[in-house]
């Protein structure tokens, strides 16, 4: 009989950790990865108008995945020939590679609170690690969607030579800072 409270305790255990973990899907209506580069003699700043992907958090074991998926094509500097310029071989190469993605299988927390995020940056096919320090976080109750809506404000730095965009190096800076706002629904 003691096995068989045993057996049930660990199935009923591990019942529990499998459903630790809680799926949020961006919400592409609030999330814009933006970005700002060296441009000679000032600083020019953009941003994806279309991204999509979700993070998975377990809070009680402190740890996450994030998947997200760019539109390169969906670039905006609010200037139509830099968008245009941009989307061609020697920046983004949209059409070749009309995605960029980061994926991180790591959340870091500090406390209750996630703070970074080590993944792999994908740009114009080049994967690379990149380290996301998540800035800000905070969840509430949507009373629209009864549901649980997480933000965040997440950056970090990148090398743009890494992933092959050397157009004006090394006149112009190397590095690109991501800047990224983030809004996800509970599933």
């Amino acid at each position: 009989m003691k096995i068989k409270h045993m057996i049930a305790a660990i199935a009923a255990l591990s019942a529990g950790v499998a459903f630790a973990a809680d799926t949020y899907k961006i919400d592409p209506n609030h999330t814009y990865p933006s970005f700002e580069a060296d441009h000679g003699i000032s600083v020019w700043r953009g941003k994806f108008k279309k991204s999509e992907g979700s993070v998975t958090l377990d809070r009680a074991a402190k740890t996450g995945s994030i998947d997200i998926t760019i539109d390169t094509s969906s670039v905006d500097f609010g200037h139509d020939g830099m968008n245009a310029h941009a989307k061609k071989a020697d920046i983004l190469d949209a059409v070749q590679f009309p995605t960029a993605t980061f994926k991180a299988k790591s959340i870091k927390f500090t406390g209750d609170v996630p703070t970074s995020a080590d993944g792999e940056f994908t740009l114009r096919g080049v994967t690379k690690p990149l380290t996301l320090t998540i800035n800000k976080f905070k969840c509430v109750e949507n009373a629209q969607l009864k549901r649980e809506v997480c933000g965040a404000d997440a950056s970090a730095v990148f090398n743009r030579g890494d992933f092959g965009v050397n157009i004006a190096l090394p006149r112009f800076a190397p590095e690109v800072k991501l800047a990224i706002q983030v809004e996800a629904v509970k599933q």
